[in-house]
């Protein structure tokens, strides 16, 4: 007797997993933008434009009138825009999703609704355990922006704002080399004739880059250094050109130093950016050359640095003018408001479209990299050891 044969294989007979469907329903956004009080703070979150393509996707935004002034949108461009303008600004906190670019004092926490959705930087740094405790109390559901992945693996809102930071570096020190400020009447830019002005970068990353790119494509001659051998060799491909690049030898650094002009500190650490320039080294430049410490925000490269605000930017110190500015973006608060809200838009798309933040937290991973409360649950390691706190895993909580 012949044996039958099964038109099904032994793996097809096992008993197989069941993929469900997540409906997705797209949902209507109510967002609310207040004014930013954080001191020298320009920036807004969304431009007109941006509001204008959120309110025709049928989403309402509530306005804190003046809120864009400082990167020059006025109330008006964002009332045709079809955003409602307010001057309460209990109001606007009282919105179910809040957009801010600097994170929310204690202050504004209290105006906060519980369960509202807030987005912001969360600049950790500048934290404190009873920031952290406020918005446990409101049971807030928190994303701080430059933590948010893109499909890349990239920080889109941190890559943007050291873009911006990086070319600022170089047109900051190109104003400062002037005679109308008191410079050594040096001018960026290849003169026939004239030998190009020398910089020193310190730090291959974003910032290093885009300060090689604005100071190259003025006519300076530059000098890179960085640790990684891959960060250096990144960079020279993307600038698509040869250039003096070396490692942080003590020895070259002066020699560069000694000869330069402009000195850019674009360096980071986990904790605090390392002291690579000490204050011999800045004794040993030349008079009236110019720091700009881009590093500022982490503590500063520069041994003889110090904060400095953007009413009274620089300082001068054995003879080298320091300029000294946290936050230096906000200095192009326009630009920078723009990059914001190109990082911001789609997001907020994204989320109405998948049906509210925890469809868009469970489909999008480089979003959920960017949360650090769920309901009033901490879901970031790096904020709970900081501060001795709880936490849970995100993965946890959004299933």
């Amino acid at each position: 007797m012949s044996k039958s044969l099964s038109p099904f294989t032994k793996e097809q007979l096992l008993p197989q997993e069941e993929t469900l469907e997540v409906l997705k329903r797209k949902g209507n956004l109510y967002i609310g933008i207040p004014k930013e009080t954080s001191f020298q703070e320009k920036r807004v979150c969304l431009t007109p434009d941006a509001v204008s393509a959120l309110v025709n996707n049928g989403h309402r935004v509530l306005f804190e009138a003046g809120a864009g002034d400082g990167a020059n949108f006025n109330d008006t461009a964002y009332s045709e825009a079809g955003a409602e303008i307010t001057k309460d600004t209990s109001k606007v906190f009282s919105c179910p999703i809040l957009l801010k670019v600097e994170p929310p004092s204690l202050d504004e926490i209290k105006l906060i609704n519980p369960q509202t959705i807030l987005i912001s930087a969360l600049q950790l740094k500048t934290q404190d355990k009873p920031y952290f405790e406020a918005l446990a109390k409101k049971r807030i559901t928190a994303i701080g922006f430059e933590f948010i992945r893109d499909e890349d693996g990239v920080y889109p809102a941190v890559r943007q704002l050291s873009e911006i930071a990086g070319t600022a570096s170089v047109l900051i020190a190109s104003e400062l080399l002037s005679n109308v400020n008191n410079g050594n009447g040096l001018m960026f830019g290849n003169i026939s004739g004239v030998p190009p002005i020398e910089v020193v970068i310190l730090g291959a990353g974003t910032v290093g880059e885009f300060a090689a790119r604005s100071a190259i494509g003025l006519g300076a001659n530059i000098k890179v250094f960085d640790n990684s051998i891959s960060k250096l060799r990144a960079l020279q491909t993307n600038l698509g050109r040869a250039i003096y690049t070396s490692t942080m030898q003590p020895k070259n650094l002066l020699k560069a130093l000694k000869r330069c002009d402009v000195a850019i500190g674009a360096v980071r650490g986990k904790n605090r950016a390392p002291v690579l320039v000490s204050e011999h080294m800045v004794e040993h430049m030349k008079n009236g050359a110019v720091v700009i410490d881009v590093s500022i925000d982490m503590g500063g490269c520069f041994e003889t640095s110090e904060i400095t605000t953007h009413d009274k930017p620089t300082f001068k110190k054995h003879g080298v003018i320091h300029y000294c500015v946290p936050n230096i973006p906000a200095r192009y608060s326009r630009s920078a408001s723009v990059s914001i809200s190109n990082i911001f838009t789609p997001y907020l798309l994204k989320i109405a479209e998948d049906g509210g933040i925890e469809n868009a937290l469970r489909f999008d991973r480089g979003l959920k990299n960017g949360l650090y409360f769920y309901h009033g649950i901490l879901t970031n390691k790096s904020v709970a050891d900081w501060f001795d706190l709880d936490y849970s895993d995100a993965n946890l909580l959004i299933f």
